[in-house]
């Protein structure tokens, strides 16, 4: 086992990862060990790849069909008061 030590982090930060380790159930320790294990192990290529494999799947099956754009979408939402949710 290698040992990494990180200075000079913000306070706010700390605090926030703190939450997030109790949250867990973990050590700010165990949370900083989980959260390198997630980013090591993240292949974004591999994900982007699969997404565009996906969407190539699904493409023929909307294919025809009159799709409302995004922020249309977005707009109705915001306008329903689900935004002040998140």
């Amino acid at each position: 086992m290698v040992t990494i030590n990180v200075r000079r982090l913000d306070e706010d930060v700390v605090a926030r990862l703190k939450r997030r380790a109790s949250l867990n159930n973990r050590s700010l320790e165990g949370e900083a060990r989980h959260i390198l294990q997630c980013a090591a192990d993240d292949d974004m290529a591999a994900k982007r790849a699969a997404f565009l494999e996906a969407m190539e799947r699904l493409r023929p099956l909307t294919e025809g069909r009159k799709h409302t754009p995004a922020e249309v979408l977005i707009r109705e939402d915001r306008d329903r008061g689900h935004r002040d949710s998140f």
